[in-house]
């Protein structure tokens, strides 16, 4: 195996669980090396801060005259205007708060006066949703520059509402052009909708430099664990549909004859919100608002390099892409090991390295397909990422293949599992503490 390259990197900012210890499965503990930072991050200690600073004045947001409930409200309101500073928003932009990206995404489809035109990489949140008015697959080509070509042939056959599109692919990280493809779109009459679940945690978006009209991402990617989301776009589709919920909050006057629905934010935003939720998004949004960009980039940059050269440097390892010539990718690498199956290589590091990674086909069936895989790994860099953490994942795949497993496994009911089973994973059920936390 060949040497990575010989530059440390240290984590850029605090996050929960950096020096969590995990049990082994040959016994003792090590401390946990988090690749899953594109399924859910962990929170930013800013997020934390924000929530502990916030639970005591936690109350029902809108229309409560108590302190508490003014409070809530205020820190509720004021985060869309966190979240717009950060997108970059233009003036006739609405920020609409929701559960998560697959939640903003089925609320926009509800909204789309025509055709919504995807491509086949997709992630499930921005494949599934737009057949109600009708979703017009292209499929994507080797290379970024003949997909453009081929959606542009797409968008000007008939007439389409929209093109949905991902800002970072959620199982390769490669990254679109997406000023071309609005230039593109609005040529074409039609709008834009970015998936930025994966894109927002690792560059800066301008949606008023960029002319998206609308965005998605989910506050679970981007270090704000409890539970929001957000879509941000332009006002008349989402004043002119019908609301997402029918509800409290929904309304301007309510009789047994006639409802009055309110404008967009509040039209999509029936029922008591997540005001926990949405101030941790706002934390994220400012904490990451924070951290110079170009630092971001390098840090990340710096440290895929280091894990595609590692893996690359293994017999038997191979990472994946869609496209040849992406010009950017952000910090995610899909990878497969010869001879492993992926869920057998993710139970392993886990149970002997303590190392997190996924598996599996990511929410994105069309794309591991077109790839000819059943299933492949994926570890994902985010902010608490060290080059320590990069090296430990590339040496226990070398060991895994140089030498195979120390433990016994077994494929049961579609899960990979070390037998035996040595770690403990109920929580104590009178407290709710984690396994490791108990006395």
């Amino acid at each position: 195996m060949t040497a990575v390259v010989d530059q440390t990197c240290a984590a850029l900012a605090r996050v929960s669980g950096d020096d969590l210890p995990v049990p082994l499965v040959q016994g003792g503990t090590s401390t946990y090396a988090n690749f899953d930072y594109a399924a859910s991050a962990p929170a930013l200690a800013q997020v934390t801060d924000r929530i502990q600073r916030l639970l005591p004045y936690y109350a029902s947001v809108h229309r409560g005259a108590g302190y508490a409930s003014r409070i809530s409200t205020e820190c509720y309101e004021a985060a869309r205007g966190s979240v717009a500073s950060f997108l970059d928003a233009a003036d006739d932009q609405v920020v609409v708060f929701t559960r998560n990206t697959t939640d903003s995404l089925n609320l926009l489809a509800a909204c789309v006066p025509g055709d919504t035109v995807v491509l086949d990489i997709e992630h499930h949140a921005n494949f599934l949703p737009w057949t109600r008015h009708g979703r017009r697959v292209v499929r994507a080509a080797d290379t970024v520059a003949e997909t453009v070509r081929l959606l542009v042939a797409e968008l000007c056959s008939k007439p389409a509402a929209l093109l949905a599109v991902t800002g970072a692919s959620n199982v390769t990280g490669e990254v679109l052009p997406l000023e071309r493809l609005a230039d593109i779109a609005h040529q074409c009459g039609a709008r834009i909708l970015v998936d930025a679940a994966q894109l927002a945690p690792h560059r800066r978006i301008s949606l008023r430099e960029s002319g998206i009209d609308y965005l998605a991402f989910s506050g679970h990617k981007l270090y704000a664990p409890f539970g929001a989301g957000v879509l941000v776009g332009r006002r008349d589709w989402l004043d002119q549909a019908e609301p997402y919920l029918a509800g409290g909050g929904a309304v301007r006057s309510v009789s047994a004859e006639r409802t009055e629905w309110a404008p967009a934010p509040q039209r999509h935003e029936a029922g008591s919100p997540n005001v926990l939720g949405v101030a941790a998004l706002a934390a994220a949004c400012d904490a990451l608002a924070a951290i110079d960009s170009e630092a971001l980039i390098a840090h990340e940059r710096l440290l895929a390099e280091r894990l595609r050269d590692g893996l690359c440097s293994i017999p038997g390892v191979e990472t994946l892409r869609v496209f040849s010539d992406s010009p950017d990718t952000v910090g995610i690498v899909a990878f497969t090991v010869a001879g492993f199956a992926p869920g057998h290589v993710a139970a392993y590091l886990s149970a002997e390295h303590a190392i997190g990674v996924r598996d599996g086909r990511f929410c994105a069936h069309p794309l591991l397909a077109r790839l000819g895989l059943d299933g492949a790994l994926r570890a994902s860099i985010g902010l608490g990422t060290t080059s320590a953490d990069i090296d430990r994942l590339v040496a226990a795949v070398a060991t895994l293949v140089d030498h195979g497993p120390s433990w016994n496994y077994a494929h049961t009911d579609g899960l990979w599992n070390p037998t035996p089973e040595t770690r403990p994973f109920t929580a104590d059920p009178a407290t709710g503490a984690a396994p490791c936390l108990i006395a």
